[in-house]
This record gives structure tokens, C-alpha cells and sequence, in this order.
């Protein structure tokens, strides 16, 4: 019976110890409870803070011990009061304590975690070094929120608690990613993944080795460990590539059929490298781990690769001696007088090494002021090429400075007809003058 009328042992409300009072000791035990009152609070290095000033005062349901007692003796059974003998029986009523919360406002702002240097919490991040990626631990720093300061504060207040650790209530700012995430693991594995790629790209008898140690520079994880392939930097190694194997436009050594050697520079003919098409399928072959062997993805090839990339199958038109030779598999097929751009009228047939485009019968061939049909078409340099010119008579000689064309090569319809029989498309077109 004693228990029906008195706390059991080990009863804790809000903080204050209640063991074997009755309802009438109530108001008195939390009074002197409130005069005593002081909180300490502990940071994330474990320095303290102790607040007294009178911050915690009485609440509402502290006008009414008979509440109190009713709502804790609602929750013990007082015919099994021996169990209280081996716990702690802890109880928290709402209303018990009030707190004005403009003035909890300003001893947050004073408290001296939010003082000194603050270092904010960094994310686990990832360093490329001896030919693999390392782990950098996470840092927790020092960073409090306020807002759950003061919550955590509030709280433990109003729960009478007088010790808060700070750091073990959440109040600080953390790092989301950490060492142990299972997030750094995947990212650790996918960037050993990315790392481990090995391309090695084959241009004739040379070649270029893509590995881990040039792959790391594309790689950037950012702070919510999301691995990002910078386009731009593998744009950059493409154009690398492009920049010492392209050989469009380059200048060439041509031993001519007089026996001369001339240098002839321009003209689209060659290799080119297509930097979009292999931008996309590096970063794919990155994101794979690809280890293999290939040529880069071109826009357009020549036939050979090397010094001599023209090889033994070639148009050359000689634009000073107006003449062109066709030579397959090193024989000369035909050869002849042409006729070729009138430079009076800005019209010269422009010096480079190009490739035949295509062959067409029976073409008509117009421009701003003409229409001719012809027989053989053999466009090498967009709208400029080869064909018959069966209203011409002479060709060759100097006929092209007072009667040339507008920039196509005229032939003869014997030597058009030879040359269409034995070309293929991509021939290449050499067009030089003497020196």
C-alpha cells in the first residue's frame, strides 16, 4: 500500500529525483530542483560550457501536484514496485518547465562554439598517386548548426537534464560521405576501373599508349562522389592526336613525272582524325575499363600512312606545264594536255592534294553564267574536277591564260575516257606548279 501512495525507487521526472515522495513533496522537490538548476554543455572537443541565470522556470503543470503524481502513478503498477529496485524508472511531462526562448536565443549566440576558427566538415575525397587512387579521409571539423544547438539545448532544458554533449546530439555539421560509406567503396572500385583502361592507338607503324597515367587528368569526384569525365580534357587528348596524325592539308615531297621535286601543300587528301565521334567512344572505352588495340575513328583516310602516303596509284596535274599524268600501280596509263583555271578572272585551279570524290557519266555541269554537258565527271576539290571538253580544240600550251576554265581540269574525251575506265574513288589528285 505504501507504493500507491509514493514514487517507487529510482523515479526520475524532468530531471528531478521523486524516490518514496508523495504528491505533497512534489512542488517543494522541483523548486528546489529550479534554485540549484545549471546545465553543462560540452562541444565537439570537450570543452564546457555551465549556464545557470536563472534560465529554466516553473511551468504550468507544477500549479497541480495532484496532476503530476496522477500522470506518473498511471504508469507503475504498484503491486510490482520491487522491479524498480534494478532500473531507473524516468519520466518527462510536458509543461513541467518553461524557458524564455529569446533569452535561450542569445546564450546560443554567446556560446563558444560558434567562436574562433570554424573549419567546416569535408566529404572523403580521392587522390591519384604511384599509379592508383587513394583514399583521404573525411574531416569532421567544427562546424555547429545553430538551429540544432538550440533545439538540443532547448530540450535537454526542458527535460531537466543539466550535461549536454553537443557532438553526441547532432548538433554538428558532418560529413555525408565518410571512409567507411559504401558509396566510397563503389567510387574507389569504379575509379580502379577507369584507371586500369589501357588504349593503344596504331597510326601505321606508330603508335600511342592511353593509360591510367594521362586518364587520371580527365577525372574529377566531386564532393557528393559522383566521378565526372571531363569532355573538354579528352577533347584535348584527341586534339593532341589529330594535331601530330592528321595529314590533311599537310605540305608533301612530290617526285614529279619530269623528274623534279616540288613541295606541294593544301588539299583536303588525308588522314583526319573524327575528334567527335572519338571523343565518345573514348570516354565509353574509359567507362568500360577497355584494354584493346584500334585505330582512331576518322572522318575521312588516305591510302597509306608514312612519308609516302599517296602511294603508287595517283592523278598528277602539272598546272604550269598544263599537263596530267595517271599513274596505276606505278604505270602510267594516260597522260595528255589539259586545260585548267583562267587566273585573269580569278579562276586559277587551286595547288594541293586532293581525292577523287566520285565518277559520273554523262554529267551536266552548271555555274552562274553556264551549263555544259559532258561525258566523263571526276570532281576532286568540291565543284572542281576532271572531265571531256568536247568544244575545245587545243589543250595544253598556254592555252588556259586566255581561254582557261573556271577552275576544272578540261581533257581531251580520249584522256577523260582512260582515266574514268581505270579510277576509283579516293584516288588521290596531285596538283602542283613548277617551282
Amino acid at each position: 500500500m505504501y507504493f500507491s501512495k509514493h514514487f517507487f525507487f529510482n523515479t526520475i521526472v524532468n530531471g528531478v529525483d521523486l524516490s518514496f515522495k508523495d504528491k505533497n513533496s512534489v512542488t517543494t522537490s522541483f523548486s528546489n530542483f529550479l534554485e540549484e538548476y545549471s546545465i553543462e554543455i560540452v562541444d565537439r572537443n570537450g570543452e564546457s560550457q555551465i549556464i545557470k541565470d536563472n534560465i529554466l522556470e516553473k511551468g504550468k503543470m507544477l500549479d497541480s501536484e495532484e496532476a503530476i503524481f496522477k500522470d506518473i502513478k498511471s504508469k507503475q503498477n504498484s503491486l510490482i514496485w520491487i522491479t524498480s529496485l534494478f532500473k531507473k524508472n524516468q519520466y518527462n511531462i510536458d509543461n513541467i518547465y518553461s524557458i524564455d526562448e529569446k533569452e535561450l536565443l542569445d546564450i546560443v549566440n554567446e556560446l563558444n562554439v560558434f567562436k574562433g576558427e570554424i573549419v567546416s566538415p569535408k566529404n572523403v575525397s580521392f587522390v591519384y598517386k604511384d599509379g592508383k587512387y587513394e583514399i583521404v579521409e573525411e574531416v569532421y571539423g567544427n562546424e555547429a548548426n545553430k538551429e540544432r544547438v538550440y533545439e538540443g539545448i532547448k530540450t535537454a532544458l526542458l527535460n531537466g537534464k543539466t550535461y549536454i554533449n553537443l557532438d553526441e546530439e547532432g548538433c554538428y555539421e558532418s560529413p555525408k560521405y565518410t571512409i567507411n560509406s559504401d558509396k566510397t567503396k563503389e567510387v574507389e572500385k569504379e575509379l580502379s576501373k577507369y584507371i586500369s583502361t589501357n588504349i593503344t592507338y596504331v597510326f601505321g607503324e606508330e603508335k600511342e599508349v592511353l593509360s591510367g597515367e594521362r586518364i587520371n587528368k580527365f577525372i574529377t569526384v566531386n564532393d557528393d562522389l559522383e566521378i565526372e569525365l571531363s569532355k573538354e580534357e579528352i577533347r584535348l587528348y584527341i586534339k593532341e592526336l589529330s594535331d601530330k596524325y592528321n595529314t590533311v592539308g599537310i605540305t608533301r615531297e612530290f617526285k614529279t613525272s619530269i623528274g623534279s621535286t616540288v613541295e606541294v601543300e593544301g588539299g583536303y587528301y588525308g588522314y583526319k582524325i573524327n575528334s567527335v565521334a572519338e571523343t565518345s567512344l573514348l570516354t565509353e572505352n574509359i567507362k568500360n575499363g577497355a584494354v584493346l588495340e584500334k585505330e582512331p575513328s576518322y572522318s575521312q583516310k588516305a591510302l597509306l600512312r608514312g612519308e609516302n602516303d599517296i602511294g603508287d596509284t595517283y592523278v598528277e596535274i602539272n598546272l604550269t606545264r598544263q599537263y596530267m599524268w595517271f599513274y596505276k600501280e606505278g604505270k602510267i596509263i594516260a597522260q595528255g594536255g589539259i586545260v585548267t583555271g583562267d587566273p585573269r578572272k580569278g579562276n586559277s585551279t587551286e595547288t594541293g592534294t586532293y581525292m577523287l570524290n566520285y565518277k559520273q557519266k554523262e554529267a551536266t555541269l552548271r555555274g552562274a553564267n553556264y551549263e555544259a554537258k559532258v561525258n566523263y565527271w571526276m570532281p576532286f576539290n568540291g565543284n572542281v574536277g576532271i572531265h571531256d571538253a568536247s568544244w575545245r580544240y587545243n589543250f595544253g600550251g598556254q592555252v588556259y591564260l586566255s581561254n582557261g576554265t573556271h577552275g576544272c581540269v578540261n581533257a581531251s574525251l580520249s584522256l577523260a575516257k582512260k582515266i574514268y575506265e581505270n579510277i576509283e574513288e579516293g584516288t588521290p589528285v596531285i596538283c602542283y606548279e613548277d617551282k
